[in-house]
């Protein structure tokens, strides 16, 4: 069974930037489309971003457009979840997720669609 594993949160100022990764181990990410949700305190889990097999399909939450970037290197495997200009509304812990089926298409945000999912990084930005 895939195994996904987070990295990069921390603790970062609003206007700042981090960097998540997630990777897996048992099978190559090669042949999977790869998410991110993330879920605050108090909130059900959320849709922030997805990268198709292929890389050539991504697709963003309205909250996130134009600041948060998905990207995947085939060379390693790894897919980056590049965050920029982050708020204090996007402290929450961070899952990558994972499924051969889905192409990142109008239903990428569902956790439903999503067979293998990682324990989640925190990310907390505060002053």
């Amino acid at each position: 069974q895939l195994q996904l594993v987070e990295s990069g949160g921390g603790l970062v100022q609003p206007g700042g930037s981090l960097r998540l990764s997630c990777v897996a181990s048992g099978f190559t990410l090669d042949y999977y489309s790869i998410a991110w949700f993330r879920q605050a305190p108090g909130k059900e889990r959320e849709g922030v971003s997805c990268i198709s097999r292929s890389g050539g399909r991504t697709n963003y939450a309205d909250s996130v457009k134009g600041r948060f970037t998905i990207s995947r290197d085939s060379a390693k495997p790894t897919v980056y979840l590049q965050m920029n200009s982050l708020k204090p509304e996007d402290t929450a812990i961070y899952y990558c997720a994972a499924d051969v089926r889905i192409v990142c298409g109008g239903s990428w945000y569902e956790q439903y669609e999503y067979d293998s999912w990682g324990l989640g990084t925190q990310v907390t930005v505060s002053s």
